[in-house]
């Protein structure tokens, strides 16, 4: 793999406070808006601010997989819920936290802390997580799979 990449979005303006993402990379479009949280707002469209908390998920996501992989960490599922909060600082806005919320599934209960720490070194390694100076907030949480009688 080589050590440097490039990823291109492309955006076009479409009415009001609305315009279309995508890629030359990628089939599919993906409208978005400013949140409803803002004057002229619009309801129901992926916002920037979704956008980078889902970014930095998505990122825990991939980079878990890789390393559970790497690992050989054996698991049933992987779901998680991210939440940024958005905060006025020094009279300008930014995202201030993105708490992950990740829930692993496991079938061995001797994995449990093995799990949670990949999950941990998989946020670390996360490259999204570390290209921004927001503050990650990690709340893991392991459950075991009932085995079949």
């Amino acid at each position: 793999m080589a050590d440097n990449h490039e990823y291109q979005v492309d955006l076009t303006w479409k009415e009001d406070r609305k315009g279309e993402v995508s890629s030359p990379e990628l089939t599919d479009t993906i409208e978005t808006a400013t949140p409803p949280d803002f004057p002229k707002g619009m309801p129901n469209i992926w916002s920037p601010e979704h956008f980078l908390v889902a970014a930095v998920e998505s990122c825990l996501m991939t980079t878990f997989l890789a390393i559970a992989e790497n690992s050989k960490l054996e698991f049933i599922s992987f779901k998680s819920t991210a939440i940024g909060k958005l905060d006025k600082v020094e009279g300008k806005f930014q995202m201030t936290e993105i708490i992950l919320k990740p829930i692993l599934e496991i079938t061995d209960e001797n994995n449990a802390e093995r799990a949670k720490r990949i999950i941990e070194k998989s946020e670390k390694a996360c490259l999204i997580s570390n290209s921004i100076k927001t503050k990650i907030t990690l709340e893991s949480e392991i459950v075991f799979a009932s085995v079949g009688v």
